[in-house]
């Protein structure tokens, strides 16, 4: 395919706020043997995003320097040890970073076909939440029908797919969130809210589950819930932290409490797991997820949409904290 030899993509200028973030040209990459080249129609907006353009998310060998961690798009090139994906198909990928740019060379075990009638903007939307819901809280968590849990968050990106998979598959799930209106979409996604601002989470639980609390938590504060959710744990129940936003350091923790109840506190970050694991998680969604995206369920929530050269804008929108589902850049 005739493609150009310079690109837009957007620049971290330096560490900072979203106004660090610049409208830049560059070199199109060119795939490695083992590697696809996506002309990118959309990009998803992440956490970890916004943690890198603050200079707080630690960079290992391998990852790319501008920002974006799942895109969707055609693929225009493909490495010379690849096969399973020609040009023109259509994609969506887990990337090593670089989704906010207009081409992006991604690992060939981390690209997935787009599921039969989604469109680009939704494709774009899937691959970091979905692998990251399905490793954490149904690899790591045993998340099972019949079990139910507690994911904090529940409008966000993370959350509202943890949601509709656990209404799909059969588990009852109570969801955290700071207003009426992120209560409500909760609610409409098959969950039980519970406004953290009015009430204490692991009280509510306590009482909604007659004592016995939930089998597996899903959590994105870290060190200020780590307490509560202790509490909410049911027997030999299950922690799964994946993100920091109350603090990474628990001090005076009875633990104790942790050992009467048998319970398991783990957790993961995607973007540091391994190229074998993100292959072997990648085809766990694939069998699994794809089936139900592909009759249309389960498709992530858009809340906006920005054109690339907007990442500012859609970075200060995550920021506020009032989107409830996916923010996405626009490239085509």
């Amino acid at each position: 395919m005739n493609m150009p030899s310079r690109m837009n993509y957007v620049e971290i200028t330096q560490p900072g706020g979203p106004q660090v973030l610049k409208l830049a040209q560059g070199d199109v990459p060119k795939p490695g043997e083992h590697e696809v080249l996506i002309k990118v129609h959309a990009a998803g907006i992440n956490r970890p995003d916004v943690i890198q353009r603050t200079g707080e998310y630690p960079m290992k060998p391998g990852m790319s320097p501008v920002p974006g961690l799942e895109v969707a798009g055609e693929v225009v090139a493909v490495g010379s040890a690849v096969s399973g994906f020609k040009a023109r198909d259509r994609v969506c990928a887990l990337t090593n970073g670089g989704g906010y740019a207009e081409y992006c060379v991604v690992a060939a075990t981390q690209v997935l076909p787009i599921p039969e009638g989604v469109d680009m903007i939704h494709a774009a939307a899937i691959p970091e939440t979905f692998f990251t819901v399905w490793a954490n809280l149904f690899e790591l968590g045993q998340a099972q029908e019949g079990a139910t849990v507690l994911i904090h968050g529940g409008t966000s990106g993370i959350g509202t797919t943890a949601l509709m998979l656990c209404q799909a598959l059969g588990i009852k799930a109570f969801a955290t969130a700071g207003s009426a209106e992120k209560c409500e979409q909760i609610r409409e996604l098959g969950g039980e809210a519970i406004n953290y601002r009015e009430a204490d989470f692991s009280q509510v639980i306590t009482q909604r589950t007659q004592g016995k609390g939930v089998d597996v938590i899903l959590d994105i504060m870290g060190a200020s819930y780590f307490e509560g959710n202790v509490a909410a744990l049911a027997r030999r129940g299950r922690l799964v932290i994946i993100g920091f936003l109350g603090g990474g350091s628990v001090k005076d923790f009875n633990l104790p409490a942790l050992a009467d109840k048998q319970a398991s506190v783990t957790g993961s970050m995607m973007r540091s797991r391994s190229a074998e694991e993100k292959a072997e998680i990648a085809q766990a969604v694939h069998a699994n997820l794809w089936p139900l995206l592909s009759r249309g369920q389960c498709l992530p929530i858009i809340d906006r949409v920005f054109p690339l050269a907007e990442a500012a804008r859609a970075h200060q929108r995550m920021e506020e904290g009032e989107h409830i589902g996916k923010i996405v850049l626009q490239v085509v």
